[in-house]
């Protein structure tokens, strides 16, 4: 019985210039969205919580400084 990687071989033979690079086009699909899906390791959570955290505290102070902004566009 043959395997997975010996059948698809023996297709990859027998298809046209443009049906593999279509074949390559779509390898480099899936190369990419497993780079795009990793997953995040449990002992990550804590400090991407941190961040959060001070993500969070930036924006506000941010949110200050726009606000007032804001105000002194709208004086004549």
């Amino acid at each position: 019985m043959q395997s997975t990687a010996e059948h698809l071989k023996q297709d990859l033979d027998h298809l046209s210039s443009p049906q593999l690079q279509q074949v390559a086009d779509f390898i480099a699909f899936l190369k990419f969205r497993d780079r795009s899906h990793r997953t995040v390791e449990p002992s990550q959570f804590a400090a991407l919580a941190d961040f959060a955290d001070d993500d969070r505290a930036m924006a506000e102070a941010g949110m200050n400084d726009y606000a007032s902004l804001l105000a002194q566009e709208d004086e004549p």
